[in-house]
């Protein structure tokens, strides 16, 4: 995609949404680590149903910790993959309590050495908590990316790469955010809905559909 198709690109979703966010609720870095976590496999919103919750009982790693894993495993148990993910949270909360006197680390590296966050994880952590320019490529970001020619690669790893390179300054904050509700509710996996696409004509995807 030309520079400029680009650029374009990002303007149109800026202008649809000038302060896009996660749709996971949370209220601190801490509360936003264990959602991303728990959020892997399982959708947004069944995440807010547990931690709605779940955080009012215990929303620091100390409190978690408190509860135990199979205290925690009664909050999280409606979300898929609750018990491997269980598990995770509460050595995740140990480490914190261990290595960093409870608080979230602000590095990618720190990040990524807690139990159960990967990369992807750990981009979604520093972007939203801590406002870094990070992107993380989830399925949807993926998808679109490779649609529409803005940033095709094999694999994620690929993906995030290109759109390092391609996206500009002032759009790689939220980048991120723009890309996944674009492709959450418009650009969708079985059926895009590309009647309504803003970004229609800048789109290199060759089978778009039309309109009902």
């Amino acid at each position: 995609m030309k520079r400029a198709d680009v650029v374009e690109l990002f303007t149109r979703l800026r202008e649809l949404n000038p302060h896009p966010t996660t749709e996971l609720e949370y209220r601190t870095p801490f509360e936003l680590l264990v959602a991303v976590v728990l959020s892997a496999q399982a959708t947004d919103v069944g995440v807010n149903k547990a931690t709605r919750k779940l955080y009012p009982k215990a929303n620091t790693p100390q409190a978690i910790l408190a509860l135990g894993e199979e205290g925690l495993k009664r909050y999280i148990s409606t979300i898929g993959l609750y018990n491997a993910k269980a598990k995770n949270v509460i050595a995740l909360c140990r480490l914190l309590v261990e290595q960093h006197g409870g608080e979230v680390p602000r590095t990618r590296e720190a990040l990524e050495a807690l139990p159960g966050v990967g990369r992807k994880t750990a981009n979604v952590v520093l972007n939203t908590a801590f406002g870094e320019p990070t992107i993380a490529v989830d399925t949807h970001i993926f998808r679109v990316s490779n649609r529409t020619g803005l940033a095709p690669g094999k694999d994620v790893r690929a993906v995030e790469d290109k759109l390092e390179k391609v996206v500009p300054a002032e759009f790689k904050k939220d980048a991120h955010h723009w890309l996944i509700l674009h492709g959450r509710y418009v650009c969708k996996a079985r059926k895009p809905d590309c009647p309504i696409c803003p970004i229609r004509d800048l789109c290199r995807y060759k089978h778009k559909t039309l309109p009902a």
